[in-house]
């Protein structure tokens, strides 16, 4: 007897229970909410920072090489040792200091992973973090949902400079940690070696812990390069510093990043990520490994992206947008006061629908939703796509 099944439905379910949100002003990001909205649209997206191309065929035949070696059981918990030995030579090479590969380096799915082990690990409810606004948006939350404060600094417009005699102020006896972001995310400003002297003036002698997300360390567009806490003895002593294989190698559907610091600061990380993560894809690990011994795939990044910047800024040089300096991250930002006068998350959400070029305002990374007028674009992908926004976005004219 044939029986007639009914037809697939979406079926919403209720609850009896009482749901106590403990975060009833927290919504959702802001890059799935502008992604969704230019696949609704069928808007080009530039606000999501992901490329819009393959990475190298030779990554994807390592993995698939390993895979059919049988490495596809448990990695251990701290990396795969081939991936976390490749790690510590490279930035032995870039930067002068040597981690341990047994007690200093773990692997993580991905850098937002990492952040927010590191944060749970080392900040108790009460304890002060002090971030700069700017602030990439997985920070706060992350703070937050372990009972830590949040304490900003800012970055100073429209260059986002830091303002180091304001941190100082900031810093009180409840202080535990200081998030440091450079290149930055949103705005591709830098933090260069005058910066280190000054952080490391104001922990010292205190018991602050220091946590550098560094993961487009590769895109820095300016000599003498990438200014990185591990390249700071006294600062690196006392800091968990991120990076990220998705940015570097085109591949941030892998999540996958890594954390070093010293043995100590590690051993407390360890302690959270064995039981948030405990372990990341072996063949990809081990796929990375292999990959990062040809140094130049790494170190041609900044002049990659520095000719995508560069031809992107030159789609826009007729526009009447006011581009703002990109010295480092696949990031654009520009003020467009010249074309609207509406709020950034307006003007948003009018050039994804009308102009068909989604974008991301800047105010969304301000507590307060400061807003100077400004949205990010992402200029991580092929000429094509980049030519497409630009005629797009040419076509608008400044406002009488």
């Amino acid at each position: 007897m044939i029986v007639a099944l009914p037809s697939r439905s979406r079926v919403i379910m209720d609850t009896a229970i009482a749901v106590d949100s403990r975060f009833p002003a927290m919504g959702t990001t802001i890059f799935t909410v502008m992604s969704r909205m230019a696949a609704e649209c069928g808007a080009i997206n530039l606000s999501q920072g992901f490329p819009d191309f393959q990475a190298d065929r030779a990554l994807f035949d390592a993995m698939h090489r390993h895979m059919l070696a049988g490495r596809n059981q448990y990695a251990p918990m701290a990396g795969m040792p081939e991936l976390r030995a490749a790690i510590v030579d490279k930035v032995s090479t870039l930067y002068g200091t040597r981690f341990d590969v047994d007690s200093e380096v773990t692997v993580t799915a991905g850098a937002t992973q990492a952040i927010f082990t590191a944060i749970a690990a080392f900040v108790r409810p009460g304890d002060e973090v002090i971030v700069f606004e700017p602030v990439y948006d997985s920070y706060v939350p992350a703070i937050e949902t372990v009972g830590g404060k949040a304490v900003f600094a800012q970055l100073r417009f429209p260059d986002y400079r830091p303002d180091w005699e304001q941190v100082r102020q900031l810093v009180t006896p409840k202080t535990r940690m200081i998030i440091v972001n450079s290149p930055h995310n949103p705005t591709g400003s830098l933090i260069v070696a005058v910066d280190l002297e000054k952080l490391a003036e104001i922990v010292r002698g205190t018991n602050i812990v220091v946590l550098s997300d560094e993961v487009y360390e590769h895109i820095v567009f300016e000599a003498p390069g990438h200014a990185s806490l591990c390249a700071h003895p006294e600062l690196a002593s006392r800091s968990i510093v991120v990076s990220s294989f998705g940015k570097t190698y085109h591949i941030t559907g892998w999540k996958i990043g890594y954390v070093v610091g010293p043995a100590a600061l590690m051993a407390e990380f360890r302690k959270v990520h064995q039981f948030n993560v405990f372990t990341v894809h072996a063949p990809s690990q081990l796929a990375l490994a292999e990959y990062m011994q040809d140094a130049s795939r790494h170190l041609a990044l900044a002049d990659f992206y520095r000719e995508k910047r560069d031809a992107f800024r030159a789609l826009l040089a007729d526009t009447p947008f006011e581009l703002l300096p990109c010295r480092g991250t696949y990031f654009q930002l520009a003020r467009y006061d010249r074309i609207s006068d509406l709020p950034d998350r307006e003007f948003a959400a009018w050039m994804t629908r009308e102009v068909g070029v989604a974008v991301i305002p800047v105010s969304v990374f301000y507590a307060d939703g400061h807003d100077d007028r400004v949205v990010r674009f992402c200029f991580a992908k092929v000429p094509e796509t980049l030519a497409a926004a630009g005629a797009r976005l040419r076509q608008l004219r400044a406002r009488d």
